[in-house]
């Protein structure tokens, strides 16, 4: 009796672990084809005009996965137009700079599309596009201040400067001679408050930025330089990070190349403008 009862338990056993496991499999499958059918994008949502947290979904901000809040930007307005052409629906990942590499090897997001250089050091790690933007560097001063006037990069000797950690604009400062290069910051809204405050002399940042910059606070100025900073191509231009040898590589790039520079320039403009005055 009591084996039969025990060869019975171990059978109704043995049946709900093989109907937990079908289940299992099914969740798994449709979780993979849903995955197959989103286009998800890393950036920090805190680099206007490029990219930028927003409240609401106004000038068709789109919805950061996970929490309350939009992103907008000329970032976001390019990875709209590659998720179409994909036929995939845009996911907007919001991560911090400095995860945005280890979110793209890992699988976390598809693609970074958050204003970063194709440079050489990169390219170690990751694979990218065909430039979809490229500027030059310019640096972001308090307006009426001792360096709102100057032309050339030298000018700033002696002065207190910065940019953002882990890019090339930090690295150029060192060609300004006896400047004080002050300790790297982790985002744009940091170097604002930074400038605000008196703490630093100035940061070094894109030209879009930095019109971003003054438009957002009359107290900010923008520098141009006719004698500016050595730079290379690849660090001037953006383009979309991808993963080593990615199946996307190919569709993203007929994605961009239908994109004329006119339209670009409209979007960077329309960018510009709607940027949130905060950022």
């Amino acid at each position: 009796m009591r084996k039969k009862s025990l060869l019975f338990f171990t059978m109704l056993l043995s049946t709900i672990l093989l109907l937990a496991g079908c289940g299992s499999g099914s969740s798994e499958t449709t979780g993979s084809s849903a995955e197959a059918d989103t286009f998800k994008v890393g950036l920090e949502a805190g680099y206007a005009p490029f990219n930028w947290t927003q409240m609401d979904d106004s000038n068709d901000g789109v919805k950061i996965d996970g929490n309350a809040e939009y992103a907008g930007g000329y970032d976001v307005e390019i990875a709209k137009r590659i998720a179409e052409d994909l036929g995939k629906e845009l996911v907007i990942v919001k991560t911090e700079w400095d995860g945005l590499v280890p979110a793209l090897t890992s699988g976390k997001i598809d693609a970074i599309i958050a204003g970063m250089s194709p440079t050489a050091e990169r390219k170690e790690t990751i694979d990218f596009s065909e430039n979809y933007y490229t500027s030059d560097l310019v640096m972001v001063v308090k307006k009426g201040g001792d360096y709102e006037g100057v032309t050339s990069i030298q000018d700033f000797k002696g002065a207190k400067v910065t940019a953002q950690l882990n890019t090339f604009h930090y690295s150029v400062i060192e060609q300004i001679e006896g400047v004080s290069q002050e300790t790297a910051m982790d985002n744009f809204p940091a170097m604002r408050v930074a400038l605000e405050s008196g703490m630093i002399d100035g940061y070094v940042s894109e030209r879009p930025e930095a019109i971003s910059a003054s438009a957002a606070n009359e107290n900010f100025a923008m520098v141009e330089f006719a004698e500016g900073f050595a730079t290379s191509d690849d660090d001037t231009a953006i383009a979309v990070g991808l993963a080593k040898d990615s199946e996307l590589t190919e569709k993203i790039n007929e994605a961009l190349a239908a994109i004329s520079e006119e339209d670009r320039q409209n979007i960077m403009d329309t960018a510009i403008k709607n940027q949130p005055a905060a950022e």
